[in-house]
């Protein structure tokens, strides 16, 4: 590195003193140059930053424990970044707006981490991805999947920015422009059901995925009997599933969050003429928590399409040795992809110094990721769109046969495509 030449000449032997500890404190180093986001010194013998903002208390907390669990795993593969140790710090989420921004605000307070993966809910995915974005960081989620984060029109071959779209943030799970025509195809055209019924919560996710969904199945011939939302805090869904009895569906969807749809899965059998009506959820709803509940059984999913390969086999071993369970979420190893694309990137653009510092700039890590190209992950290829968009939007529906199986016994179960 250039440094700037100095003359003792008469100088006194204070101000010469003063000079030596200057420059053996790096004080006649060159400042790194970075582009218009600014960029990140790790310090010699520091470590890489990055954080989760993942939901980890409340309701849906298994739903962030687990993605952060395969964040950790990622680390621990990935290994370091040009001899730096990757450090992951934690926010809570809390799987709500507010949560986002809270924690997002926390995360950009400390100007050493780099990028974040997260959120867990797209709900918390909006403001946080706003201020990750102003602050010139780089935001990848697992499981955030509004469209309105992104993008739209993917299904018609042309998408255009979405109404939440903040530059620098991507997502490795799929958007649910695909998902909600999915669960409209499985109804019209597998289920072969006339009617149905459809609640969401006020979530951007379960907006989005039930108006899409709706939209794919009136499109193949099917009749909307029911629409209709409930607070993400209500407990007595009894009114709401009155309403939808009487109106006659074949099928409820309601890919809503846990805790509501504990309370209209245990509520439905209450109701006369739920007896004939088929339940069905998203991958929202499946978690171990929900899929334990007798009232399950017999529930149709949709979510993201399974993988099978020996990298993802031990990945879940591995989960399994370190937290004593199989992974308890569908959105596992979309984080693990996310850390590990974030980390990718991060060693692509880092520049190491003679003085045992790394530079990061975030300019150029964002350029990187929106360049990402045949990125294999544990969830397929991944290549980022203008949108951030990465992920291979393939999706199943899966059918909880048996609670006692938990997730592990309905994500094997597979009834379409």
């Amino acid at each position: 590195m250039r440094t700037r030449k100095r003359r003792a000449g008469a100088l006194t032997a204070v101000v010469l003193s003063f000079m030596l500890v200057a420059a053996a404190c790096g004080d006649d180093a060159a400042e790194p140059e970075f582009g218009d986001l600014g960029g990140v010194v790790v310090p010699p013998q520091g470590a890489v930053r990055i954080a989760a903002l993942q939901a980890i208390s409340g309701a849906v907390a298994n739903l962030g424990a687990d993605q952060v669990r395969a964040i950790q795993i990622a680390i621990d593969d990935f290994g370091p970044i040009e001899g730096h140790q990757v450090f992951l710090s934690i926010e809570d989420d809390l799987c709500l707006s507010a949560g986002g921004n809270t924690g997002a605000s926390r995360i950009i307070a400390d100007t050493q981490i780099i990028g974040v993966v997260g959120t867990s809910c797209s709900g918390a995915g909006v403001p946080a991805s706003e201020l990750i974005s102003q602050a010139g960081r780089v935001m990848i989620s697992g499981s955030n999947t509004s469209p309105s984060l992104t993008s739209t029109g993917n299904l018609e071959g042309n998408p255009v920015r979405a109404d939440n779209w903040s530059e620098g943030y991507f997502r490795t799970a799929h958007n649910d422009e695909y998902q909600g025509d999915g669960a409209g195809q499985f109804l019209a055209d597998f289920l072969g059901v006339a009617s149905a019924a459809f609640i969401h919560d006020g979530d951007p996710y379960t907006e989005g995925l039930v108006n899409q969904a709706r939209t794919a199945f009136e499109s193949r011939g099917g009749t909307t009997a029911f629409f209709g939302a409930v607070g993400k805090d209500d407990t007595d869904m009894r009114p709401i599933l009155t309403e939808v009895a009487a109106a006659g569906p074949e099928v409820l969807f309601f890919p809503i969050f846990q805790p509501a749809g504990d309370f209209i899965a245990k509520q439905a059998p209450e109701i006369a003429g739920f007896e004939n009506i088929q339940l069905m959820g998203a991958d929202g709803l499946l978690s171990q928590t929900f899929l334990s509940l007798p009232e399950t059984e017999g529930m149709y999913f949709s979510g993201p399409a399974g993988r099978s390969s020996p990298e993802y086999d031990a990945m879940v071993a591995k989960y399994q040795e370190l937290y004593n369970e199989p992974p308890v979420q569908a959105f596992h190893a979309h984080a693990y992809d996310a850390a590990t694309l974030l980390m990718t990137k991060i060693a692509e653009v880092a520049e190491a110094q003679d003085d045992g510092t790394l530079h990061v700039d975030l300019r150029a890590l964002r350029d990187a990721l929106y360049a990402t190209s045949g990125f294999q992950g544990l969830t397929g290829t991944i290549t980022c769109n203008e949108f951030g968009d990465c992920a291979e939007p393939r999706i199943s529906v899966y059918q909880n046969l048996d609670p006692s199986a938990g997730i592990g016994g309905t994500v094997g179960n597979v009834v379409w495509p």
